[in-house]
């Protein structure tokens, strides 16, 4: 029987997971809640019930699984298959997440961890956009602004934290970001930053007459994804909210290309599904800002795998490792 492995992608939400073959193929997919009571004490729990139901549905043995790869949110020790700081999930203190499946399940299955940003990069260069090229960054446009950095087909990972581009300085006297300090680029370029922008430019504009401009002058709540659908409808505010939205974001892709020179930059989060019309305003700022003989070989493409991202990236975690 061929082996599998059980791809993991941690959420605040939900944790997904999935069995996939060595080939890379989807054999099964599925998700539990994630009970973050009780200090996230639950979680890991869940899971291992939830990969044991799946074992004995199939009379699976631990011999037929090749290994676990996981993604997950917070501050990965890699070498101890540790994970500390994952606040969505209520995990303060470190927690011995890789001892505690192989404990539960009494095997010695390899079990590889990264952060979750990372293995989403992994899985779009394994199975998706990235279409198998040694140099991918991507970067995910959410309630935050996070990513992952590929060089030579592995992951820059630094002192552990590498790859933090919401993080990446974007804005002079710009607003405060989550991390404390002000001006980051998730601030402007993150679904929340997009409606911050709207928010100020509404009242530095005149009145253009623009129908999210008059929600936001009445207190009506507005989101990233009404002002891209606006902006593609000819709102004239609305395309001046994207339009500086993606001059930043064009700005801090041609950094990054200027020190990795990838072959994709890749684009993916709830805000890429704005789409071709996202793509196209960011690769015009890219394109008016990045060195020329990197502009020239360095692409911006959507990512293309949405939530299968981090299980197929966290599966690839054990293909490269065995």
């Amino acid at each position: 029987m061929t082996k599998k492995i059980f791809g993991i992608d941690l959420g605040g939400t939900s944790i997904k997971l999935s069995v996939v073959s060595t080939e890379g193929d989807i054999i099964d997919q599925w998700s539990v809640p994630t009970d973050n009571k009780d200090e996230g004490q639950h979680i890991i729990h869940d899971l291992n019930q939830a990969i044991d139901a799946k074992m004995k549905e199939n009379n699976w043995t631990n011999d037929d699984i090749l290994g676990v790869g996981m993604g997950s949110p917070g501050v990965v020790n890699r070498e101890k298959g540790t994970v500390t700081g994952a606040y969505n999930l209520n995990w303060v203190d470190e927690q011995p997440v890789a001892d505690t499946i192989r404990s539960y399940f009494n095997a010695d299955w390899p079990i590889f961890i990264e952060n979750d940003a990372n293995v989403a990069a992994l899985g779009e260069q394994w199975k998706g956009a990235g279409d198998h090229a040694s140099d991918v960054v991507l970067v995910t446009l959410g309630t935050g602004v996070g990513g992952g950095v590929i060089v030579n087909n592995q992951l820059v990972v630094g002192q552990g934290a590498a790859g933090e581009i919401g993080h990446m300085f974007s804005k002079e006297d710009g607003r405060k970001c989550t991390c404390g300090k002000h001006g980051c680029l998730e601030t402007v370029a993150s679904a929340s930053g997009i409606v911050w922008t709207a928010g100020e430019l509404a009242y530095a504009m005149d009145d253009t007459g623009s129908a999210i401009q008059g929600r936001i002058f009445n207190g009506d709540k507005v989101t990233s994804e009404d002002i891209f659908k606006a902006a593609q409808a000819g709102d004239v505010f609305a395309e001046a909210v994207v339009d500086e939205t993606m001059s930043h974001l064009g700005r801090a892709l041609g950094q990054i290309a200027a020190v990795t020179n990838p072959k994709y930059i890749l684009i993916g989060g709830g805000v890429a599904n704005a789409g071709q019309y996202l793509l196209d305003k960011v690769t015009q700022h890219f394109n008016a800002s990045v060195y020329p003989g990197v502009g020239a070989t360095t692409h911006i493409k959507l990512a293309t795998l949405g939530n299968d991202a981090g299980v197929y990236g966290a599966a690839s975690l054990v293909m490269a490792n065995i």
